[in-house]
Formats: C-alpha cells, sequence, structure tokens
C-alpha cells in the first residue's frame, strides 16, 4: 500500500494521521522563547501569550524527522503531500529529506501549492484511495488534479503578522498601510505569495466580495465542491460566512476548520481563510 505523508498545513495532528494511517510531521512554533510542534500546543496558552506581546513564529519541521519517515516505510511507496513552497520552506525539506535516503527513488514529494482546507482534503482523499490499493501514480493523479482546482483567500484582521512574515506581494503590502478596513488577499496561482484582492470595512463585506468570486469559478450549486472556513478563534464570524456561502452553493460541502498556530503566526488573531477545491 502507498504510504502517504504529510505536514501540519493538513490541519491533521500527529495522533489523528496514526488513527487514519498517515504520517504527519508537524511544524514548529515559537513565542516568548517556548517551543511548540503545530497542533500540539494548548491555543488557550498560546493566544494569552499573544495578548502579554509574545510575537510567534513558525519554522519547516526539521529535515531529520522527514528522514525518518521515509526510512521508516522503507519497501514502500511514499507519497508525501506538502503544503504550499514559498509560504513555508517545508515541500523543499521534504526533497532534501528524499535525497538523503537510500528508498528514494519510492519517494514523490508533491508541492500542493496550497494550505489547509484543500491541503487536508487532498491528504484525507490519498489516504482513501491508497487504502482501497490504489498505485502510487492514481493518487498522484488525483492529487495533481485536485490542486490544480483550488484557490484560497485570506481575510486579514492584525496585518503586522502577515507583514513580518514577508509573504506578501509588494502591492498586498500597501494593504497594511490602510486604517479600519479588512484587507482580502489571494494566493498567487504559484502558490507561493499573498497578493492584494480587495478591501472592506466589514468581515461580511470581505466574505461577500470571495463569494462573488467564486460564484464566478464554481459552478452553480457547488456540486462537488468543497469550500473550507478556516479560522483564528472567531467561530461566529466563520459560522456567518459558512451560512453565506451554503446558501449560495447549496450543493457545496462547506466546512468549519480551526487554524493551526503555524498559520495563526502568519495571519494573525481573527483572520478567516474561504478556500475552494474541486472534489475528484
Amino acid at each position: 500500500m502507498v504510504q502517504i505523508i504529510t505536514d501540519s498545513s493538513a490541519l491533521i495532528t500527529r495522533a489523528e494521521g496514526k488513527e487514519l494511517g498517515i504520517e504527519v510531521v508537524p511544524l514548529s512554533v515559537n513565542i516568548m522563547d517556548e517551543d511548540y510542534r503545530d497542533l500540539e500546543v494548548d491555543l488557550d496558552h498560546f493566544y494569552s501569550q499573544i495578548q502579554k506581546g509574545g510575537v510567534p513564529r513558525s519554522s519547516q519541521p526539521p529535515i531529520g524527522e522527514f528522514v525518518e519517515a521515509y526510512n521508516k516505510y522503507a519497501g514502500q511507496k511514499i507519497l508525501n503531500i506538502a503544503m504550499a513552497d514559498g509560504l513555508s520552506g517545508t515541500y523543499l525539506t521534504g526533497c532534501g529529506a528524499k535525497e538523503i535516503v537510500e528508498n528514494k527513488d519510492d519517494i514523490v514529494v508533491y508541492n500542493t501549492r496550497t494550505l489547509c482546507g484543500p491541503h487536508r482534503y487532498l491528504v484525507q482523499r490519498a489516504q482513501q484511495m491508497a487504502q482501497q490499493g490504489k498505485s502510487l501514480e492514481e493518487i498522484y493523479q488525483m492529487v495533481d488534479e485536485g490542486a490544480n482546482n483550488c484557490e484560497s483567500f485570506l481575510i486579514v484582521q492584525d496585518f503586522g503578522f502577515l507583514r513580518r512574515g514577508g509573504r506578501l506581494t509588494p502591492l498586498a503590502a500597501k494593504f497594511g498601510e490602510a486604517l479600519r478596513v479588512k484587507p482580502v488577499l489571494c494566493q498567487t496561482a504559484d502558490g507561493k505569495r499573498l497578493d492584494a484582492y480587495g478591501i472592506s470595512r466589514t468581515i461580511n463585506g470581505a466574505a461577500k466580495k470571495v463569494m462573488h468570486h467564486l460564484q464566478k469559478k464554481v459552478p452553480a450549486g457547488g456540486e462537488n465542491y468543497l469550500i473550507s472556513i478556516s479560522h483564528a478563534r472567531v467561530l461566529e464570524d466563520a459560522q456567518e460566512i459558512a451560512n453565506v456561502l451554503q446558501q449560495a452553493f447549496g450543493k457545496a460541502k462547506v466546512e468549519i476548520i480551526d487554524l493551526s498556530p503555524a498559520f495563526i503566526t502568519q495571519g494573525g488573531p481573527g483572520c478567516i481563510a474561504i478556500q475552494y477545491i474541486k472534489m475528484v
């Protein structure tokens, strides 16, 4: 059976991955001189550290953990489904680890050019196919098709987090100069950066801008599409957005997910990601 490996961008904990048969290598997070693994830090404590003035930082997993994971499944075909290259060095770390191990010819590292909701879907779907006995080539084709049919948008409440992360295009960086507005950013086509999409004075207004875009890209009704709303402790806003999108795309699957500390580090408290992917 093909072994699926991924990172914590898929918003799957190591414990959940173990139950599913997925090997999860989490990113690392540091705040106020405390080191954690993504999805393994108490969120109440994490947010309290931010409120005290702590500035969190995230980093890709250690290369040795990918080496260990690849060696663990020596003798099997391995597909490492990685988060977007450019938004993290995780993909390149996975590629570097592949060159170290003896079973490198059995390993494929795939740059999804996405993260969070769509990434989670691709990993879960890949594992389903692996359990069905599908080949590495068949699973790769599914992941590639899905990754080429998704988009991501981010509504920001605290622009300072994104500015510090340096993952913005020059145009998007100018949004930081605007006061009392909610910037809407979109992921660039190559998945490597965030670009300006629009601004609004309210979360709902920002969400409607994204919805109007989705109506141009997602077929009427949204059948066979997954829409993910990932949030950093603004569940009420996320639920309201989910309700609006469910009404607009009645046949789509709409889900709400909590963002992990590694992504709160980039988007900041209160951020909301709206993403869609065609289910394959």
